[in-house]
């Protein structure tokens, strides 16, 4: 019989570029399931042929102020990181990656992005979340989109973002006078 492994750390990993309400979502829920967390925000300089919004720093500070404004505190910690996923996972001592999955094609990217990990660290557990349905249509470059088109106002943001990212949104797309 093989021993039951108990995972107490686990890492959400993401370039949250910004962060939505869905991810916050996956946060708390990952916390609802593991006793600690930490939120990994990579520092990639592209993702799938996006360019980056927000610097690193920036996304670190708003995440943290998200989560802050959501109660999101205990137990949770943001860092910044650079490199491979599963040399963080090691550095800070995670047993377990939490990603959230929208629709078919986010399972088919991280289920490549799981196995890949799992040949390069057989003991790091991969866990997916599905999306809450509010959220199956919220994405970070659906947002940067909205923002940048000038659709940066409360009303189209409330349901997308924090109301602290729909701030920097706002003063990062403001219309150059």
């Amino acid at each position: 019989m093989s021993e039951v492994h108990h995972i107490q750390h686990v890492v959400v990993p993401g370039t949250f570029d910004p962060v939505t309400l869905g991810h916050i979502d996956v946060i708390r829920r990952a916390r609802k399931l593991f006793p600690y967390v930490t939120v990994a925000v990579a520092e990639s300089k592209t993702k799938r042929g996006t360019s980056r919004a927000f610097t690193l720093e920036e996304r670190v500070a708003m995440l943290r102020e998200a989560l802050a404004e959501e109660g999101l505190v205990k137990g949770v910690d943001v860092q910044p990181f650079t490199g491979l996923l599963v040399d963080f996972c090691r550095q800070v001592g995670a047993g377990g990656v939490v990603k959230g999955l929208r629709a078919m094609t986010d399972f088919e990217y991280e289920l490549q992005q799981a196995d890949l990990n799992s040949h390069m660290a057989p003991d790091l557990e991969s866990i997916f979340v599905m999306s809450s349905p509010q959220f199956t249509y919220v994405s970070s470059s659906v947002v940067r989109e909205i923002a940048s088109l000038g659709r940066g106002h409360e009303r189209d943001l409330a349901l997308l973002v924090p109301p602290n990212v729909a701030r920097c949104l706002r003063e990062r797309y403001a219309p150059a006078e």
